[in-house]
């Protein structure tokens, strides 16, 4: 049985919080928190940018603090900052691991933020 959002009548593919089309939250319990009208402005982050930044400054983390994965992305900052200290490796496998998460990204494994948002392309 298809499912479509309340707000714009688009059909919702897949297991989200919120509507591909409108951003609109899916979640029934939740309630606008826009006053003016029903419609709720959710702004998707892009797919293109959260991937590059995986790819280029990965081990710093930048992608995860763009798409909202702050625990990821202090994880990868720390690994690669105490990492020159303690033995030197912590930056070379926090770059893999950005370098890993952007291709991800690209290729739409990675296609929703931290708030189960989708990426626009």
């Amino acid at each position: 049985m298809a499912k479509f959002c309340r707000y714009c009548g688009s059909e919702i593919k897949g297991e989200t919080k919120f509507c591909g089309s409108c951003g609109a939250s899916l979640d029934d319990k939740a309630t606008p928190t826009n006053n003016i009208n029903t419609n709720i402005n959710v702004e998707r982050k892009s797919k293109i940018v959260a991937g590059l930044l995986g790819i280029f400054l990965g081990s710093l983390g930048i992608h995860n603090f763009y798409l909202g994965y702050t625990n990821n992305a202090i994880a990868q900052l720390l690994l690669t900052l105490i990492g020159w200290v303690a033995c030197g490796i912590g930056p070379i496998i926090a770059a893999i691991w950005g370098l890993v998460e952007g291709i991800m990204i690209l290729s739409g494994s990675i296609s929703c933020d931290a708030n189960g948002v989708p990426l626009k392309d």
